[in-house]
């Protein structure tokens, strides 16, 4: 662990700019669990502070069904098919083929995406991100949940109140400076540890087209997220932020913004914040969340927080897996 972050104190994204060689950038070596990454800025005291945010009793599931976006925008995962089988009268159970465990609401693994010029988290070897491995894999946040503050931004509802809705259709990159300007209206003061979750609508909005246009919303590879930059990696970093999330299809807008500083750096990837988020950070990432219901309510309730929690399910060295998210109020 890096002497400046043995007490707490983790250096600015500046600072991490600094650092030398491959570390430049990153925050390997930083965290006393290497392998945690970023929900390691939650710490027992916030925790315990995050009861705070349950205040009227009531509990939302943030996680769609795990065949809900058939067609989805992946061009690779498919819906589950749920088989049910009897082995005499009194008996039933069940199974699914085809899972992907990235098809519907999940949680972005630290195994999920390798940094194309320094590797994947913490310099994890390639050889070790394989089947049956446990360096980097799910397992880590379903042995310990991720649980804590989280905070929802009403981008949809702040932009619909402005008089000029998120462009779905156009696939819209979402700036660092709506972002801010949601924290502003909704008075709303990040703290380290928190978890992010950024209501967009377009889950509601893709999964209500008929299903032609959802074909072709997937052939055009066009889909609303946050827009890449330098900026926003550092601006999560410096606020501390546990994960980000999102009902969407990638965190990020797709395809990457032309101006994206990191069209050199993730050539694999397009330009996209992925790398820099994953591999290089270790900030988990949380997409296609049910966030809708959760919004409503908050904006007739006025309260903006409540307390997450995230656990995975336990496979030793999955990339990614369903979220299992709760928001209690």
């Amino acid at each position: 662990m890096s002497p400046a972050a043995e007490d707490g104190h983790y250096p600015t994204f500046a600072g991490l700019l600094e650092r030398e060689g491959a570390l430049a950038g990153t925050s390997w070596g930083l965290f006393p669990d290497a392998t945690r990454g970023t929900p390691s800025f939650i710490t027992p005291q916030a925790v315990l502070e995050a009861r705070n945010c349950i205040r009227t009793g009531r509990a939302f599931g943030l996680d769609y069904p795990a065949d809900a976006f058939d067609p989805g925008m992946s061009l690779k995962r498919g819906a589950p098919r749920h088989t049910i089988y009897s082995s005499h009268p009194a008996h039933r159970d069940d199974f699914l083929d085809g899972y992907y465990l990235q098809g519907s609401t999940q949680i972005d693994g630290l195994r999920h995406r390798r940094a194309d010029d320094v590797g994947f988290y913490n310099g994890t070897p390639d050889h070790r991100i394989s089947e049956g491995t446990p360096d980097l894999g799910i397992q880590e946040w379903a042995d310990t949940p991720i649980a804590g503050r989280g905070v929802l931004l009403d981008l949809a509802g702040y932009r619909a109140g402005q008089g000029a809705p998120i462009d779905h259709a156009a696939g819209e990159p979402l700036g660092l400076d709506l972002i801010e300007a949601v924290l502003d209206a909704q008075s709303v003061t990040l703290q380290q540890g928190d978890i992010l979750m950024l209501h967009i609508g377009w889950c509601e909005w893709f999964l209500g087209l008929p299903q032609e246009d959802k074909q072709r919303m997937r052939e055009g590879r066009r889909a609303t997220g946050v827009a890449q930059s330098e900026e926003f990696v550092a601006w999560a970093w410096d606020h501390r932020l546990a994960l980000l999330a999102a009902d969407n299809f990638a965190f990020e807008c797709l395809p990457a913004v032309p101006s994206s500083p990191y069209r050199d750096s993730a050539p694999n990837d397009h330009g996209m914040m992925h790398q820099q988020l994953l591999a290089k950070l270790g900030m988990p990432l949380g997409e296609l969340w049910r966030l809708g219901p959760l919004a409503r309510h908050m904006r007739g309730a006025g309260q903006w927080d409540a307390f997450i929690t995230i656990k995975p399910l336990n496979i030793t060295g999955g990339t990614g897996s369903p979220a299992n998210a709760t928001a209690l109020m």
